[in-house]
């Protein structure tokens, strides 16, 4: 699918004149990922939590659709080249938003050994999410425009580089949170295969988007640190086209692959009232975890420390009442 790697292509945006096949195989593999999460979602009925899968593989898809294009003889076409970059970079903030509305679907199943209330992983974790989707957006925009001044590029490299450390961060804070419920349920022994392994598909796709992530941040430094009219002084990461379909194209595949195959929803309970007895087996419909706080104040305090700290605002822990409703209902009758 790769062809031998292409010289320096002179007006080229990319350096080097892009490979003509590999836009287009992955322009249709993506798609054929999107219509599978398609399927999904109305199979599952899970387009609340798992809604933005098949938007983030419709990215990709345009995204590679553009690069085609400019793979064609269009590569010094620089509106071609912005929306591929841009296409390109939106997509994997994307799939990481599809990861926090599943961790927090995943919370509400275990509600009592959830560290924080799993309807903050949307808000909290999404609106990060939003905001490093906006930098990145601006600061590519601003980067790919070899029209600007070098101020303003200069200013879109920072954008750029700030949002990709920004990703990282929300990655291990995501990370963090899910491993600390992991082991939770795993000490007492609530840890049963329907929260085992969708966890451990969202850190695996965590893993493959960091992977992608890290290698978009060491690009972008070297891209800052570079002297761009001087060909000689560009890093092979820059000049080398099989560094961006191996990092970005490959590992971006698999991740929507995995979300395909190892669908999260397929484990997981419908509606988010139903949780998971501390008995580990019994599924029981509650009345929804609620958090009566005003939205301003559960965003900047997801992990509700004020209460903590006051004692204040303590919330009925439901899963305890109908727990022990549940024992008291299945005792044989005292004669």
């Amino acid at each position: 699918m790769l062809e031998a790697r292409s010289p320096h292509q002179e007006g080229s945006y990319w350096y080097y004149a892009p490979n003509k096949g590999a836009p287009i195989a992955f322009a249709l593999l993506f798609a054929a990922s999107g219509l599978t999460h398609i399927y999904q979602c109305c199979k599952y009925k899970s387009w609340k939590v798992t809604g933005l899968l098949p938007w983030s593989a419709t990215l990709f898809t345009a995204g590679f659709i553009m690069r085609a294009i400019g793979a064609f003889g269009q590569w010094d076409d620089l509106g071609i080249f912005i929306a591929s970059n841009v296409l390109l970079l939106v997509g994997p903030p994307v799939y990481e938003g599809a990861n926090f509305f599943t961790l927090g679907r995943i919370l509400y199943y275990v509600p009592y050994h959830s560290p924080i209330h799993p309807g903050r992983v949307f808000s909290t974790f999404v609106a990060l999410g939003i905001l490093i989707e906006v930098i990145t957006a601006n600061g590519a925009v601003l980067v790919a425009n070899s029209d600007n001044t070098v101020s303003k590029q200069n200013t879109g490299k920072a954008l750029l580089k700030a949002a990709l450390i920004l990703q990282i961060a929300l990655m291990v804070g995501f990370v963090a949170l899910a491993s600390k419920f992991y082991l939770n349920c795993r000490r007492t022994g609530v840890l049963n295969n329907k929260i085992k392994r969708p966890l451990c598909v969202l850190l695996c796709s965590c893993t493959l988007i960091t992977v992608r992530t890290i290698y978009r941040t060491v690009e972008y430094f070297t891209t800052a640190s570079l002297n761009i009219y001087n060909v000689s002084d560009l890093s092979p990461i820059l000049k080398d086209e099989w560094f961006f379909w191996v990092f970005e194209a490959v590992v971006m595949f698999s991740n929507t692959t995995l979300l395909n195959v190892l669908h999260p929803m397929q484990w997981l309970p419908r509606s988010n009232k139903v949780y998971l007895a501390k008995d580990g087996v019994t599924e029981i419909e509650g009345p929804g975890f609620e958090d009566s706080r005003p939205f301003l104040q559960t965003f900047i305090d997801p992990f509700d420390l004020i209460g903590l700290i006051t004692n204040k605002g303590r919330k009925e822990k439901y899963w305890d009442v109908l727990d022990a409703n549940q024992k008291e209902s299945s005792s044989p009758a005292q004669v």
